[in-house]
């Protein structure tokens, strides 16, 4: 493609959750911390929430990837799934046996019972989800009993809760009351901002091995930054975009017109930058129709003024 037009050794703008490319700074470094101190305690649930694309999954696996040997985790991806299910999954993820056509009752015997004694070892057990606002509502209310499963002292298992904003509108239904209740730690992952996003597009550059002059700068990346509204994933699939264009034309700077044709290429992106051209053309017509209103004041008051005199002199 264009790795050695541009000198990379890899595409820097993958949409795969990478966490090689994760960025020690803006909100992810502070969710990473977050995660990691709510974990220590070891208490209740933990809940991260953010829009699409914001990286909830790259988050997920890295944490996944900082925890040391003392945890065992578990990583569930799918949330779509029935509650004995769900059961089954987590203990596939931990290595539990069970027979085949496990009642759920004994599943959670076996369950516990593996616990414990990852808790005699000394190991604590972490499980992540992701996608959670995809759970149906009663695997969510069967997911509190495995909080349910603890030693006088400590729970023996965490749950972590990956989704997006819609996540806060099923945990406000009456049915999860006692889940949402056990929510001890919340984050959520917002877009980047201008500056971030700028940062963002140089540290992944330069992971991938890039070492030239800036690729993206100025009002390209103001086009960049308006029609990613600052969501990486989109920033990714724009950024890759753009750069397959310039290496079309053999150009190693991305200009305007090579972000504009991938923003014309990118549906979503598209959508919300002739949003954005509506908007500023109704708030351009706002100040024009506020102007001719206070000018119009101004000439009517001054009309009213010379009549005024014309009729004194009179």
């Amino acid at each position: 493609m264009y790795l050695d037009h541009f000198g990379l050794k890899e595409l820097p703008f993958s949409i795969t959750p990478d966490t090689s490319y994760f960025m020690n700074r803006s909100g992810y470094q502070d969710a990473l911390n977050v995660l990691l101190v709510a974990i220590r305690s070891g208490e209740g649930f933990i809940k991260v929430t953010g829009e699409v694309g914001t990286g909830k999954t790259l988050l997920c696996r890295k944490l996944l990837n900082t925890l040391s040997e003392e945890y065992v985790t578990a990583y569930i991806p799918n949330p779509y799934l029935k509650p004995a299910t769900l059961f089954l999954s987590i203990a596939d993820e931990l290595n539990v046996r069970y027979a085949h056509n496990t009642r759920q009752h004994t599943l959670l015997k076996n369950l516990r019972k593996a616990l414990l004694e990852f808790h005699k070892k000394g190991k604590r057990v972490i499980v992540c989800m992701d996608e959670v606002q995809a759970m149906p509502v009663e695997t969510l209310e069967t997911l509190r009993l495995l909080t349910n499963l603890e030693t006088e002292k400590s729970k023996l298992i965490q749950v972590v809760l990956f989704g997006q904003p819609e996540l806060d509108v099923v945990l406000e239904q009456p049915s999860v009351r006692q889940l949402r209740q056990r929510i001890t730690f919340a984050y959520q992952l917002m877009p980047l901002n201008r500056e971030a996003m700028a940062d963002y597009l140089s540290h992944r550059l330069v992971t991938a091995g890039y070492c030239g002059e800036k690729m993206f700068q100025g009002k390209t990346l103001e086009i960049l930054y308006r029609a990613s509204r600052g969501i990486p994933r989109l920033i990714n699939i724009l950024a890759h975009k753009s750069m397959m264009a310039a290496f079309g034309r053999g150009e190693k700077t991305i200009t305007n017109q090579h972000m504009q044709l991938a923003i014309e290429d990118t549906e979503d992106a598209c959508h919300w930058q002739k949003a954005g051209l509506i908007d500023r053309f109704k708030s351009s017509l706002g100040w024009v129709f506020g102007g001719v209103v206070v000018l119009s004041l101004i000439l009517g008051g001054t009309l009213l003024d010379l009549q005024q005199m014309v009729s004194w002199i009179s």
